[in-house]
């Protein structure tokens, strides 16, 4: 009797991970602003995507569920900042602190839950909420003494951490109604127009880059955007969530690695601890409040 195999979802998660590691390498190579940057990944990666949205919308048969449409609207507004944080971060912070400290939304998943939902929480969550905040604080007040600016940055990918948990709770109940790929691609279509207008609100030029920007711009939409979520949503389909959430911990710690040789970012020794016990708290808040299913990967 055939078993199936877990190789192709365990290989597409590490592909996934991967694709997203290299996010912050594209957003310094770029050259433009971080909000400018995050339009055209989400821009590229709709157009790219849309042939799949329409021919799986024609393929359901059913009609399409306008009375939700709030759910994932909400979604792209929510992509839109942590996009914009994110992305801007990178300018007054390293590559390793802006993903680790954007990929907190675990953190703030379940203190929202807790707050507005009243859903109690283990006491593993709290050992790994107060291990988590330590890590943090560790390397925040590191960046505030050494320059004000690199504070700045790490608050920008806090902001973008809180955003993107707020996605996270939202997608939990939209979810309902749509399946992943649909669900993801509605998102995106609403975060390419809200970021449009975060571009314009800020005075950002849309135009007027060189031919190597405008390469860039697609590369990420291809790679971070396109191959890194949609590697994560198939091994989410196939895999439970409570071995892919913890597995995503992963990011942060490989882009670190890749910046090194592409940014020339060297972590210092207290950046390096910090940013293991920083880890070691999120994998526990993880263990204890699994992310919902459906749900995509932080930057």
């Amino acid at each position: 009797m055939k078993t199936k195999s877990n190789l192709p979802p365990y290989l597409a998660l590490a592909a996934g991970i991967s694709a997203l590691s290299f996010s912050a390498m594209f957003v310094r190579w770029a050259d433009a602003p971080g909000p400018v940057t995050g339009f055209y990944r989400l821009l590229f990666s709709t157009i790219l995507l849309t042939p799949i949205f329409v021919q799986r919308q024609r393929k359901s048969g059913a009609p399409f569920p306008w009375g939700v449409l709030l759910f994932p609207t909400l979604g792209g507004l929510f992509t839109a900042f942590d996009f914009t944080f994110w992305n801007s971060s990178l300018k007054y912070t390293t590559a390793a602190n802006a993903t680790l400290l954007g990929n907190t939304s675990p953190l703030w998943v379940a203190l929202g839950a807790w707050l507005i939902f009243r859903q109690k929480l283990s006491p593993r969550f709290w050992i790994g909420l107060a291990i988590a905040l330590a890590g943090a604080v560790l390397i925040m007040g590191l960046d505030f003494m050494r320059h004000p600016t690199f504070g700045i940055g790490d608050l920008m990918a806090c902001a973008a951490g809180i955003f993107y948990a707020a996605y996270q709770m939202i997608t939990q109940r939209g979810r309902r109604h749509f399946d992943p790929f649909r669900y993801s691609w509605i998102v995106a279509l609403s975060a390419t127009g809200m970021i449009f207008f975060i571009n314009i609100a800020l005075g950002n030029p849309l135009t007027g880059y060189p031919p190597l920007t405008w390469l860039i711009f697609l590369l990420t939409a291809i790679v971070s955007q396109t191959i890194g979520y949609l590697s994560i949503t198939y091994a989410l389909g196939h895999l439970p969530a409570h071995i892919v959430s913890p597995t995503l911990i992963a990011q942060p710690v490989l882009t670190t690695l890749l910046a090194i040789p592409l940014l020339n970012e060297i972590p210092t020794t207290w950046q390096v601890a910090g940013g293991l016990i920083a880890l070691a708290g999120i994998y526990l808040v993880n263990q204890s409040h699994a992310q919902p299913d459906g749900d995509l990967p932080n930057v």
